[in-house]
């Protein structure tokens, strides 16, 4: 029997295929791409370290020739994957249809360069017929499409690393540009930018409860006094809060709105008219990636990541079609599917007696699939995939079969009833009022599915009013006139959903793209959310700037859609891809140049007037909002400022500025030090508030202040306690207790193990018996000490309870199998069910298992130049450890104690090496390190955290971050020495 090799990307897509074939087939997964351009010099060949180009990982001067390598965890599932190859007699490759997965299919063939006959196979959903179909009908490798995708991918990276290094340059380390993230960030500055410049405007109307002689009620609105339409907020300058030039319309204050009010009570009303028009509305086109993310965005709450990850499990486990798409069409059996289901469902009388034709699609729409709909010819409900599906699957299943089923079903019938009613004021004004109402008379699709609207007045707007009936000419009272004040409000800014919707109109990104975009703006530290709404941070601001102002091409809205444009042209084979990319990066025939671009504009760019942010609300006060190193900040003069996170652009007002700007930010000298003669210095630094012992760098000690201390009135003694820490509580065991006021709160330590303190004030009072009844509890398996009480608790009633609990890297929220860390900008004060559960579906991740024992013995030994030994042998060890080769295993940290290394010269005797100083007797001397030495080392050192985990969010790689923490750790030893 002919052995045949059926590869896809993912496991849970391998296993649904593999029910559906018989004997004689294999189904092995690629776990997604296999090989991909360097992603550091680590990863570069060793005989292409010398090119010029490998940083780049394209050959410039040959085509931009790619070089790919094998990612390194991927290459023994590479080597299995070509074994299996090597024995099949057929290999088929059944990655996605698209250019993404038209991609991954090349590299599969290439790198596994099978020896039996090799096919293409495509399909739109996982169901036995449709697996079938696509085996009886392959076809081959579309090198086109494959053109595009390497193009793409190529132009990420020529993009992201030419102009990248000019932000970490010009604006500040770790930034990144990205051909769609550097456009999807400044439509989000640019409509905070509106709202920074928006002036309200305020107006009154008054609200009139009419009643028909009959004693019906029924609302009603002023619109005219005296023939003069009254003032709304579209007839307000935003810029300006006043009304616009030329506006004929009368702006009601308070005053003369009540009294207008009062003298309309119980007058009445003439009906002048009241007409009635029938309406029709057709249902909406089935759903395509960006809609479902909208919707999942407006009626589930979901993020666009959450969307797609409860989507591409609902396609792998075959029960709907493929997710990333941007083309409405509906197969002729999917219709036929959602045609029976209205039938049986709704009855003959919601069936149109032809079926809709859904052809639409989104500019630039690049793939031949349908829309998202249920997997099948027979569409399985809801209701019968209860027990099937997990909470977020079943509530996305639920709203494509709705959409599916309603977008063949009849159209919406109603009526629309506009009344004019007229009266006088008891001054002789003439007043006219409006009332409007719909009904509806027949449902047709809205019994199925209504979309979702992200003006929340527009879904007020939708909603049935009805009206009593009403005959012109009719006499009414306006029984109760309320008068409202409004205020014009700026422009909402962009939620997931809008911002996906607005992206996709421009014709900029792609379906499967979008999500990840989002992600990565806000994992960048471009924007932070506020409930569902995107804020820019003010290093977006900086960004954008320097951006907009000397790479306008690059963050142009038409320019960027015009790339998805052409790189349609080489999927369609019109385009070829190194002239392409010669015009876009070198500039041949007339093309932008970017290489060249960088070059010329790098020595014109000013880091300084990049780094400061105009604020309207602040011009001509002399105050300055600048990003700097770390972070953005407030200057005016010689005064500076730190701008907390919770205040967003569009908040930061003079009045805030000043408030800011007066807290205690200088040194200020409180006393002398009786023990040393030196004065007593407090200071607000990056980390917080601190006071520290002489003004020399480094200073003989520091101390931080604990939350209830003010820097401002901080006295001597209340300093001098704090610098009396770390305190000695006692000896237990044969080891030393310290108290010590550490970054997440005051803890206890004894040896390697620790107990946290309850409130910091503990740390001047705990006791040693105390202490010991401490250490006897076990010890809290998340982090230092025993476990705390939950900050915060969520219920639901169809899952497991939320908590928002403080760890070793702020708060996070956990249920027990998957914990999410909360980003910057996410308050955890205001968190609520629907939030918790949200950030918990779209990030949650599964704590980290621990590593076998023998691999962390290598760990330990690898880290302990990072955590520091008492033990001189240990610290030979450690060095020793520390100049191994690449690949050589490191010793593990139970082996025997090392011999002293033979003087290198007879006759010469090697310098005894001093024994490392216990970390209570470094801590002092902090100041001494870079800012980024210091987190390192107190991450390590402090918090107990591995290198491994900390070097990442340093930028570092683990090599270099075991250098620095080596370098810190000399540092700290000569400083407290030298004292």
């Amino acid at each position: 029997m002919p052995n045949t090799l059926i590869i896809v990307e993912s496991p849970a897509k391998a296993k649904t295929i593999a029910k559906y074939l018989g004997k004689g087939y294999t189904v092995e997964s690629s776990i997604g791409h296999i090989r991909d351009l360097p992603r550091s010099a680590a990863e570069i060949p060793e005989k292409y370290k010398r090119e010029a180009w490998a940083r780049l990982g394209l050959n410039i001067e040959d085509d931009f020739k790619p070089l790919y390598i094998v990612s390194p965890d991927k290459k023994a599932h590479v080597a299995h994957l070509r074994k299996l190859a090597q024995q099949a007699d057929e290999v088929i490759l059944a990655t996605d249809d698209d250019r993404e997965g038209e991609s991954i299919a090349w590299h599969l063939f290439q790198e596994l360069k099978p020896k039996g006959s090799v096919k293409r196979m495509v399909f739109h959903e996982i169901t036995k017929d449709a697996i079938q179909a696509a085996i009886a009908h392959p076809r081959q490798i579309d090198s086109n499409l494959v053109e595009a995708q390497e193009t793409r991918r190529a132009l990420d990276r020529l993009y992201g690393y030419e102009v990248s290094p000019v932000l970490w340059r010009k604006v500040a380390p770790k930034l990144s540009a990205g051909r769609v993230q550097s456009v999807a960030t400044r439509l989000l500055v640019e409509r905070e930018r509106e709202r920074m410049r928006f002036v309200p405007g305020e107006w009154w109307d008054l609200d009139v409860t009419c009643v028909t002689g009959a004693g019906e009620p029924f609302p009603a609105r002023l619109l005219e006094v005296g023939g003069v339409r009254l003032a709304q907020g579209r007839d307000f300058d935003p810029l300006t809060g006043q009304l616009r030039a030329g506006a004929e319309v009368l702006r009601l204050g308070e005053e003369a709105a009540r009294a207008l009010a009062e003298a309309l009570r119980e007058q009445p009303l003439t009906v002048l008219s009241a007409e009635e028009k029938p309406f029709t509305q057709k249902p909406y086109a089935p759903f395509i990636t960006s809609t479902l993310q909208q919707e999942g965005s407006r009626k589930l709450g979901f993020g666009a990541q959450r969307t797609m990850r409860a989507a591409q499990k609902l396609y792998e486990g075959g029960f709907i079609t493929y997710m990333r798409t941007d083309s409405t069409t509906l197969s002729t059996e999917a219709i036929s599917a959602a045609r029976a289901q209205v039938k049986s469902l709704y009855g003959e009388a919601y069936l149109p007696a032809q079926p809709r034709s859904y052809t639409k699609k989104a500019k630039n729409a690049q793939e031949a699939h349908e829309a998202v709909r249920p997997a099948g010819n027979a569409f399985r409900t809801p209701e019968t995939l209860k027990g099937e599906l997990g909470s977020d699957e079943w509530k996305l299943y639920d709203l494509i079969w709705k959409r599916t089923v309603a977008s063949q079903m009849a159209d919406a019938r109603g009526r629309r009833m506009q009344v004019r009613l007229g009266g006088q004021s008891t001054d002789n004004r003439e007043v006219l009022l409006s009332a409007s109402g719909r009904s509806i008379d027949f449902p047709g699709f809205l019994r199925a599915y209504v979309e979702g609207r992200d003006d929340p007045q527009a879904a007020l707007e939708d909603r049935e009013t009805l009206l009593p009936p009403l005959r012109e000419g009719e006499q009414v009272t306006a029984a109760d006139p309320e008068p409202s004040g409004h205020e014009t409000q700026p422009p909402a800014r962009y939620t997931e959903a809008s911002l996906v919707q607005t992206l996709e109109g421009a014709g900029i990104g792609r379906p499967s793209t979008y999500a990840s975009i989002i992600g990565t703006i806000q994992d960048r530290g471009y924007a932070a959310k506020k409930g569902q709404a995107l804020v820019p941070t003010w290093t977006a601001f900086a960004t954008s700037a320097l951006l907009e102002h000397h790479f306008g091409r690059l963050v142009d809205y038409d320019f960027t859609a015009r790339m998805e444009e052409d790189l349609d042209d080489i999927a369609g084979g019109r385009q070829q891809r190194g002239p392409y990319l010669r015009s876009f990066f070198l500039g041949e025939e007339g093309g932008m140049g970017l290489r060249p671009l960088v070059e010329t504009q790098m020595e014109n760019i000013d880091p300084r007037s990049i780094a400061t942010i105009q604020v309207p609300k602040l011009e001509g006060s002399g105050v300055e909002v600048r990003v700097g190193k770390y972070g953005p900040y407030l200057t005016r003069g010689e005064a500076k400022a730190t701008i907390p996170e919770e205040v967003t652009p569009d908040e930061l007002t003079l009045e805030k500025a000043e408030e800011l700007l007066s807290r205690p930010s200088g040194d200020r000298v409180l006393g002398e030090d009786p023990g040393s003669g030196l004065p007593v210095i407090a200071k607000a630094g990056r980390f917080g508030p601190y006071v520290q012992i002489g003004e020399e760098n480094p200073p003989l000690r520091t101390a931080s202040l604990f939350p209830s201390d003010d820097l401002g009135t901080l006295s001597l003694d209340r300093a001098l306690k704090l610098l009396s820490l770390p305190r000695l509580v006692g000896v237990s065991e044969g080891e030393e207790i310290w108290a010590h006021n550490g970054k997440f709160g005051p803890y206890l330590k004894r040896g390697n193990d620790s107990r946290s303190l309850t409130i910091p004030e503990q740390l001047f009072t705990v006791s040693l018996l105390e202490a010991e009844a401490l250490f006897m509890q076990p010890r809290f398996r998340g982090g230092r000490g025993a476990a705390s009480a939950p900050l915060a608790s969520f219920e639901y009633p169809d899952r497991a309870p939320i908590t928002l609990k403080s760890g070793r890297f702020g708060p996070y929220l956990t249920d027990g199998e998957r914990n999410a860390t909360l980003r910057k900008g996410e308050d955890q004060g205001s968190l609520n069910e629907v939030d918790a559960r949200n950030i918990l579906e779209e990030r949650g991740k599964e704590p980290k298992k621990k590593e076998a024992k023998g691999r962390r013995g290598a760990a330990k030994v690898a880290g302990a130049a990072v955590k520091g030994t008492r033990s001189t042998a240990a610290s030979k060890t450690t060095a020793t450890g520390a100049r191994k080769a690449p690949g050589k295993p490191a010793r593990k940290a139970s082996a025997p104690k090392t011999k002293a290394a033979a003087p290198k010269a007879a006759g010469k005797t090697a310098a005894p090496k001093a024994s490392p100083l216990a970390w209570a007797q470094l801590r002092p001397y902090l100041e001494v390190l870079s800012p980024q030495e210091r987190e390192l080392v107190m991450a390590t050192r402090e918090r107990g955290e591995k290198v491994e985990a900390v070097a990442p969010n340093l930028g570092l790689d683990v090599k270099q971050a075991k250098g620095m923490a080596l370098q810190a750790s000399k540092k700290l030893n000569q400083a407290a020495r030298s004292r």
